[in-house]
């Protein structure tokens, strides 16, 4: 800092002033532009160790996940925390404990001990999780999952939402007899099948429809079931125009059982699925119109959040997800 000071033809604590940004420093702008010169030329670089002791802050934001770092679908989360905490001046420490309690426990441990500024506690997918006891007095957001004591602020996508949106989309497109098949049992409490099943049935109220107990099916989320119960639902006369899948994994079975059966998509039956899946989606034929789940907007909410210290955040943080259209909807056939 020495050296910066002297090239520049400033005092140390000028060269402080400029490289931490003080707020209401008097330093007139070409001296600010000497020092950032002198910087460059010099190769300067902060020591972000002292600098931590001194502030009680790393400048650094823990992203704690079960694996969404490893996971190809969900990796937008970190992305989206990255991108924001670079935006602000700091940076991500990121650890997957793939759900084993001795990992997370030292992870956080971790996270404590280089002074974190705030922790991000994602999951891969939308659930109900319980917050770590270990990160009590710490801020701390949940992002694509909900803390089921309710107490620590919660990032998710608006399942209902999305729900009622692609069933909106058939609608609008004329068709009335839409079958919906889950990604979970009845008796399920993750929030994304009960969130998406309740914005179907809400959109066929709203526009009239009537929505008969057959055309409501069950799965797990697998290709395989799509392509069971899509073949389970056009046995008899009167099959659906339409299915709302709750997932792009499910939309491809849905594919396969009426390709399997002579029929098209969208001629013979429009398909919407839910996730805009990045190696599903696009490359079914025709590409799959999709609820794409907001992961990167998701993070960036959540980040937000931890560094508003805003102690009356909202518990509840919905994000809306987005109806991307591709080729698999079509206007429903008027009967002759």
């Amino acid at each position: 800092m020495w050296q910066v000071a002297e090239r520049a033809g400033v005092s140390q604590a000028t060269v402080s002033l400029v490289l931490n940004n003080v707020p209401g420093s008097r330093v007139a702008d070409a001296t600010r532009t000497r020092v950032l010169d002198a910087v460059r030329e010099l190769g300067y670089r902060t020591n972000a160790f002292a600098k931590s002791l001194r502030s009680g802050e790393s400048g650094m934001i823990g992203f704690i996940s079960d694996e969404v770092a490893s996971a190809p679908f969900a990796g937008d989360l970190l992305k989206g925390a990255q991108l924001l905490a670079w935006e602000t001046g700091n940076v991500i420490l990121s650890v997957d404990t793939f759900r084993e309690p001795d990992l997370e426990a030292a992870a956080i441990d971790m996270m404590l001990s280089y002074r974190v500024r705030g922790v991000v506690y994602a999951s891969m997918y939308h659930r109900m999780v319980e917050v770590p006891k270990g990160l009590a007095g710490i801020p701390t957001v949940v992002v694509n999952a909900q803390d089921r004591s309710g107490e620590v602020p919660s990032v998710f996508p608006d399942e209902e939402l999305g729900g009622y949106t692609a069933t909106r989309h058939l609608i609008e497109a004329g068709h009335s007899r839409i079958a919906m098949i889950n990604i979970q049992d009845a008796t399920s409490d993750l929030p994304a099948g009960i969130g998406r099943l309740a914005g179907y049935r809400r959109a066929l109220v709203e526009a009239g429809i009537a929505a008969p107990s057959e055309l409501v099916r069950y799965g797990t989320g697998t290709v395989e079931d799509g392509l069971e119960i899509t073949t389970d639902l056009l046995r008899g006369t009167e099959h659906p125009t339409a299915i709302f899948c709750g997932n792009d994994r499910t939309a491809w079975g849905a594919y396969r059982a009426l390709e399997a059966a002579g029929l098209s998509v969208p001629d013979d039956c429009s398909i919407v699925g839910f996730d805009n899946h990045a190696m599903v989606a696009p490359y079914l034929d025709p590409g799959l119109t999709t609820i794409e789940l907001p992961y990167e907007r998701m993070a960036r909410k959540a980040v937000e959040l931890l560094l508003s210290n805003d102690l009356e955040r909202p518990r509840k943080n919905p994000v809306e997800c987005s109806l991307i259209h591709r080729g698999s909807v079509a206007k429903a056939k008027v009967p002759a």
